[in-house]
């Protein structure tokens, strides 16, 4: 078997308003490989985000365990949880958060200064690859309001990858850009994917939710089904997978 680099047990999160208790998530168990790419679907409210910012150290879980490289974040305090996330994962949301007043490279570059694992020229160097192998190397000096959306996310993806992570963690990723930008992303984290980088990604897309190789469906913060895709070899099987995906749902009312 694979090694792991996420395995999720009995995974609970409950929030507690005026006294009403909210189970958003409830014995949530699950397994991914490391370089696997897996995808979260599901209804609107039904855990999807709550269950990637908890396995993610974002938010603190209710009960079980997230063992996260060999580690269980649960037991991290927060100085320890913050280095994990800044050293050992990536995250790219659907609002492409930025610092304005910082270009687009000293952005990409400012996680890598702070992890402090390799010299900043070096750090400064890996900056300029990435942003060449995702064609946005021209809008290094740009900021975040003189550049279109798809390369915005691109350079929220080149900064999620500077420090090599073991995961990247990805929320609606494409949830705010049109069809052509969507798919010039999701590229891109498949690429990212194929180089080894692990990838949990929740999106509502069927479409962008075809380019993982395994979906887990959740309902009312319990995972209802899985479905395997397989890795995706090339462009040219999206319309399969898509149609695949979508007859999957369908049979499970979505």
């Amino acid at each position: 078997m694979s090694k792991a680099v996420l395995d999720v047990k009995d995974l609970c999160k409950t929030y507690v308003v005026e006294g009403y208790s909210n189970n958003v998530l409830q014995n949530v168990n699950f397994r991914m490989e490391e370089g696997e790419f897996v995808s979260i679907m599901g209804p609107s409210g039904s855990g999807k985000s709550t269950l990637l910012y908890t396995v993610s150290g974002m938010d603190e879980m209710t009960s079980g365990s997230v063992i996260f490289d060999g580690e269980d974040i649960s037991k991290l305090d927060r100085k320890h949880m913050a280095k994990c996330r800044l050293t050992r994962m990536g995250f790219v949301f659907q609002q492409m958060y930025m610092m304005k007043k910082l270009n687009i490279m000293d952005n990409i570059i400012l996680p890598g200064y702070q992890a402090k694992l390799k010299p900043r020229a070096e750090v400064n160097s890996d900056a300029e690859e990435l942003m060449r192998r995702l064609g946005i190397i021209e809008t290094a000096e740009r900021y975040s309001t003189e550049v279109s959306g798809g390369q915005l996310q691109r350079a929220c993806l080149c900064r999620a990858l500077i420090n090599n992570p073991k995961m990247v963690y990805a929320d609606e990723p494409t949830g705010a850009l049109n069809q052509k930008a969507s798919m010039e992303v999701m590229n891109e984290l498949v690429k990212a994917n194929r180089a080894g980088t692990s990838v949990l990604m929740v999106t509502h897309s069927e479409k962008v939710a075809s380019c993982s190789e395994r979906v887990i469906y959740l309902i009312d913060g319990n995972i209802e089904g899985e479905l395997k895709l397989g890795k995706m070899k090339s462009e040219d099987e999206t319309a399969v997978r898509e149609r695949q995906l979508r007859n999957w749902l369908q049979d499970r009312g979505w």
